[in-house]
C-alpha cells in the first residue's frame, strides 16, 4: 500500500497570502485617492457654477438699478434675494448658493456701485482657473483669502 502526502497541495503559503494582501491594499489606496480627487473637483465645479449664478443675478440687479448692490444688501447663504424696495419686487435669486464646505463666498463692490468682485476658495491646487493660473495666489476679501474669482467687466478678480 502506497501512502500519499496530501498536505503539500492544500491551501496557500503565508508568503502568497501576504503578497495578495499587499496588492489589495495598494489597489484600495489608489482607488481612495482617485475618489477623493474626484470629490474635490466636483466641489470646485459647484463653486464655479455658484459664482456664475451670482454673477448673473448681479447683472440683472445692475440692469434694474443702474449700479451693483452694496455688499450689505446681499442676502446670506440659503436666503432669497428679491428687490425689497417694491412690493413683489424682482426676484434675483430664489436661494443664494452655499459653498459645499461652508466657506462663505466673498462679494466686494466699489462705493459707486460701478464694479464688483466675487471670490471662492478652490480645493484643487492644480486647477487651471485659479487666480493668475496659480492656486497658491490668494486675494484677501473680508475675513478670508480666496484663490478663484470673477468680476464685472471693468474689474479684475
Amino acid at each position: 500500500m502506497k501512502l500519499v502526502n496530501l498536505s503539500k497541495n492544500r491551501g496557500f503559503t503565508l508568503i502568497e497570502l501576504l503578497v495578495v494582501m499587499a496588492i489589495l491594499g495598494l489597489l484600495a489606496t489608489v482607488g481612495l485617492v482617485s475618489f477623493r480627487t474626484a470629490q474635490m473637483k466636483g466641489r470646485d465645479a459647484r463653486r464655479k457654477h455658484d459664482l456664475e449664478q451670482i454673477q448673473k443675478a448681479l447683472e440683472m440687479y445692475y440692469n434694474d438699478k443702474g449700479r451693483y448692490p452694496d455688499p450689505a444688501i446681499i442676502p446670506g447663504p440659503g436666503e432669497e434675494w428679491r428687490d425689497a424696495t417694491v412690493t413683489n419686487g424682482a426676484l434675483y435669486m430664489k436661494e443664494m448658493p452655499t459653498d459645499p464646505r461652508g466657506i462663505d463666498y466673498c462679494y466686494w463692490a466699489d462705493a459707486a456701485g460701478s464694479g464688483y468682485r466675487l471670490y471662492a476658495q478652490l480645493e484643487n491646487p492644480k486647477d487651471p482657473n485659479c487666480l493668475d493660473g496659480d492656486c497658491s495666489t490668494a486675494r484677501s476679501c473680508g475675513t478670508g483669502t480666496y484663490n478663484y474669482g470673477v468680476a464685472s467687466s471693468n474689474e479684475t478678480p
